[in-house]
Order: C-alpha cells, then sequence, then structure tokens
C-alpha cells in the first residue's frame, strides 16, 4: 500500500482515529453515495457537486469530516519529516506564515512549530466535529446558523497543511509513493472548495503555480 499505515499508527499523538459516521443516519447514506462516486472513476468536479433533493449543510458537513481524517493521515505519513529542527515555524515557503489562534490557550495570533500547529489545528477539528451543537448528528436537529462559518474556517486550516506538504515536505511523500494519493486528495479538496466558495480566494495563492 502506498501510504505507510504503519508510520502511522506509531504516532501517539498525531494520528487521531478516524470520525465514522453512523450506520442509518442521513450523512452515512452520503458519505456512501460520495465515496461510490469517488471510486467510479467519475470527473472530481463532478463527483463535488451537490446531489439533487439533498441538504447543502449535509453535504458540506460530510465532506469536511471526510478531509479531516484523509487530511490527518496525509500529515501522520509524513510527520516524522516534519520536526521543531526542520520546521520551526509554521509556513509554506519565504513568503507565507501560518500562525495560530483559538478561543483558549492563544488568543493572540502566535508562532508556532509546524507539528505544534498541526497538533493544535487536529485537536481543534476534532473538538468541533464532535460538538452536537456544530455537527448535531440527531434527525431533526438542525445546524447553527454559523456552520458554514465554522467550515469555511476548518478548510481554510486543512488548506494550509497541503501548502506545508507541498512545499516543504513533498520530497518525502514522493520517497513513501504516496505523491498519487496526496495529489488526488488535494484535487478532491480544491474542488470541493470551488464549488461551494469555502475558502477565500487569497488562501489559495501559495499553491496557485501548482493549480495552473
Amino acid at each position: 500500500m502506498a501510504l505507510c499505515l504503519k508510520q502511522v499508527f506509531n504516532k501517539d499523538k498525531t494520528f487521531r482515529p478516524r470520525k465514522k459516521f453512523e450506520p442509518g443516519t442521513q450523512r452515512f447514506e452520503l458519505y456512501k453515495k460520495a465515496q461510490a462516486s469517488l471510486k467510479s472513476g467519475l470527473d472530481l468536479k463532478a463527483v463535488v457537486q451537490l446531489p439533487p433533493g439533498e441538504s447543502i449543510n449535509d453535504w458540506i458537513a460530510v465532506h469536511v469530516v471526510d478531509f479531516f481524517n484523509r487530511i490527518n493521515l496525509i500529515y501522520g505519513t509524513m510527520s516524522e519529516y516534519c520536526t521543531e529542527r526542520s520546521c520551526p515555524i509554521m509556513s509554506g515557503g519565504l513568503k507565507y506564515e501560518y500562525r495560530w489562534q483559538d478561543d483558549s490557550k492563544y488568543k493572540k495570533p502566535t508562532k508556532l512549530s509546524a507539528p505544534q500547529y498541526m497538533c493544535m489545528l487536529m485537536d481543534w477539528i476534532e473538538m468541533l466535529i464532535n460538538n452536537e451543537d456544530i455537527f448535531p448528528t440527531r434527525i431533526g436537529v438542525p445546524f447553527p446558523k454559523q456552520f458554514q462559518q465554522v467550515c469555511t474556517k476548518i478548510l481554510t486550516r486543512l488548506f494550509r497543511v497541503f501548502v506545508h506538504v507541498y512545499i516543504h515536505h513533498f520530497d518525502s511523500i514522493i520517497s513513501m509513493g504516496a505523491e498519487a494519493h496526496v495529489n488526488t486528495c488535494y484535487k478532491h479538496f480544491y474542488y470541493f472548495i470551488k464549488e461551494f466558495s469555502l475558502i477565500d480566494h487569497r488562501e489559495l495563492e501559495p499553491l496557485v503555480r501548482m493549480l495552473q
């Protein structure tokens, strides 16, 4: 298998257990539908489109959780190459630096190493997607008004993982034979956020040449 899963499961903090959808729920059915479309070899631009009659918030929720799972796995495979010494700043090349801010420990944008930033990011997303007030799983419970804003913030920060991996660690991804998997995941992510205008176009600038 291209991705070295043995490496991933040796990580005590980087890798999180996969977030699963409950069988029998609407979101589980949507997830199965999305995965079936992906595996069928359809054009990724078509795969991300909202299925007729489905809720856009459910569709976004399914993809946010799935992207969290897959990007977490991608970073987990190469996290041994992303260390305090090799990546003392969370960045995307010389031009882009990403600082961490949340509502608890880091109330002001704070400079962190890439491993620290990734750890904070994955903990933060895991907390949000497990919060029933933001990602409700019970039938009939509505999404909060700010749901898409929260998802925009999650996806914007997940995009920064791609930026860091592509610019600073792609040689490691290639050496593990995982570049095809990472590229496909990135394309899927990119078409999804473009389809629903979920990330400010300025955030995409670090990888704009690659996109072209």
